[in-house]
């Protein structure tokens, strides 16, 4: 296919932060491996791009000195950093509209002389975040591509995880399409991508230019099972990666696992921290397993693979997570999945590398656990051939190499120089109840 020239838009995009900063990054780059990529980011990010350029044909920053100054005040001494915050989500809204509306006025002249084939905005990945761009596009001269856009899962009942805060926040959704640019961000764009079954459903209406393409991806160097480090005392290694929260439900994955653990058939490492910790360590404690089960609390990227590389089986029944990050890199390392049907991690496990369980209510779903694990404690040859699958699946499906090529076969067909792809999402959406 055709080289393409590639206006990328990702606000924050950044090799030395995690979650969408660090995902629009790698996207940008597998892109750049295959086309010419001018990416446009925020000042606070241009130092880190810069250092890590790598294939990126340019790197432009907008600078926005007072605002930025404000937005960085606000973030760290208001909210914290604490992006789960739903707050903090909507404080996000003005600024990123405020970025692409400076983007515009620096890089309008390059586009209208016709420097670029096609504007493509990565970030932010918020179902309900405004574009400019795509009203400043909408009679061209090139066409505006979005994704993968994600969000507005559901709050599940029968969960005390999923108690809902600041519930007013959650029906400010329902304003978009009266705001500036809110209708105009889908209808105007040529080719939308959606990061879950459920923003697929969600955006419907636009099903004739709407793909599925997953919010995550993972460095396919890094598929390889020959990578885990196995242990040899017979015991199941169980691990569970993530904020430790009430919707990462790590509590459902402790209780499902501890017969097993009582048994001293398996060890459980926890790897992250949070406010749930204490409450956790407690659980341990009344459950009988607290010899085996670890807290490691957070570490860095490198030491938390090494870890998950031991490990056989991620227990991560998270009840509420949009792309589930750890998931794709569990596949990677061979390391089977247990994973909440709903949501990210939902879309991306299939039953030749894992296992899904139905969110019903907390006491069916450690249940299920229970009943998977007892499975996969008597039946090694098939947990090895889900490992083994794990790795294929990742390699091929869920690697940045390979959502680059899903995402140029999508902006050739925008430009309408080939074929539309088939790309649909997994599954219907699930269920239906109030959303942010």
């Amino acid at each position: 296919m055709k080289r393409l020239r590639i206006l990328v838009l990702a606000q924050g995009a950044n090799p030395d932060s995690i979650c969408g900063p660090l995902i629009a990054y790698s996207q940008a780059q597998a892109l750049a491996r295959l086309h010419d990529v001018t990416l446009v980011t925020g000042a606070s990010s241009e130092e880190a791009v810069r250092r890590r350029q790598g294939a990126l044909r340019s790197v432009e920053a907008i600078r926005l000195p007072c605002i930025d100054r404000v937005f960085a005040w606000s973030v760290e001494r208001i909210f914290k950093n604490n992006y789960h915050n739903q707050l903090l989500q909507v404080f996000i809204r003005p600024f990123s509209v405020l970025f692409e509306w400076q983007a515009w006025r620096r890089m309008r002249v390059r586009i209208e002389d016709g420097e670029f084939d096609v504007v493509l905005r990565l970030l932010p990945v918020s179902m309900i975040s405004l574009s400019p761009f795509a009203f400043f596009l909408r009679n061209g001269p090139v066409p505006f591509v979005i994704g993968p856009v994600n969000g507005g899962l559901p709050w599940l009942p029968g969960f005390r995880q999923a108690t809902i805060q600041n519930r007013w926040v959650t029906r400010l959704r329902n304003l978009y399409p009266f705001l500036p640019f809110g209708p105009s961000t889908y209808r105007r764009a040529a080719a939308i991508m959606a990061g879950s079954s459920h923003a697929y459903a969600e955006l419907s209406v636009h099903h004739e230019k709407l793909f599925f393409v997953p919010e995550n991806g993972i460095d396919s160097s890094i598929c390889f099972p020959g990578l885990r480090n196995r242990k040899t005392d017979g015991k199941l290694e169980l691990i569970f990666i993530g904020s430790l929260i009430p919707l990462k439900a790590c509590d459902l994955a402790l209780r499902g696992a501890a017969f097993l653990l009582r048994d001293n058939l398996a060890n459980f490492t926890v790897v992250g921290d949070g406010p749930e910790r204490k409450r956790l360590e407690k659980l341990t404690r009344t459950l009988g397993i607290e010899g085996a089960v670890l807290f490691r609390g957070w570490l860095n990227h490198d030491e938390a693979m090494r870890v998950l590389r031991s490990a056989d089986v991620l227990l991560f029944p998270s009840i509420r997570d949009f792309g589930g990050g750890v998931v794709f890199e569990a596949l990677a390392q061979g390391v089977v999945p247990v994973v909440a049907d709903f949501g990210g991690p939902g879309d991306i496990v299939r039953p030749e590398v894992g296992y899904k369980v139905r969110l019903t209510n907390e006491a069916d779903v450690v249940s299920q656990i229970e009943k998977v694990l007892r499975s996969l404690a008597r039946d090694r040859d098939r947990l090895d051939r889900l490992q083994q699958q794990a790795v294929s699946y990742a390699r091929e499906y869920l690697s940045w190499d390979a959502k680059a090529q899903a995402l140029t076969s999508i902006m050739h067909w925008a430009l309408r120089q080939g074929p539309k792809p088939n790309l649909p999402p997994p599954k219907v959406r699930l269920g239906s109840a109030s959303s942010s």
